[in-house]
């Protein structure tokens, strides 16, 4: 089971994460070029374009003819849900895409 972060509520939860993105490729470093570095670059950006968090990791140096394969992958779980005052358990807002009810 896949979780981005370990916590009580979350392993009583015993939901598991969905994937809402995936990316898979390959590089392939050119034959006959002296060795580069690699790096990914990982940037997630806000509605506004404003950069939230910014991450780089090293790959390594890549010789004649080597090749990396990398997974990308955003996964989801639900928030964990806010207690409200009076100790009962306020409703979670439904999940992207999930038809809302009115009521009138």
């Amino acid at each position: 089971m896949h979780h981005l972060r370990f916590d009580q509520e979350a392993a009583r939860r015993q939901v598991s994460a969905t994937s809402a993105l995936r990316v898979d490729g390959v590089i392939r470093h050119p034959p006959l070029e002296d060795p580069w570095e690699y790096f990914v670059t990982i940037s997630v950006r806000n509605e506004r374009g404003e950069e939230v968090t910014r991450q780089v990791v090293g790959v390594g140096v890549l010789q004649n003819a080597e090749k990396r394969t990398f997974a990308l992958s955003v996964e989801v779980l639900p928030a964990p849900t806010p207690h409200a005052p009076n100790g009962t358990r306020s409703a979670a807002p439904p999940a992207p895409g999930t038809p809302s009810k009115h009521h009138s």
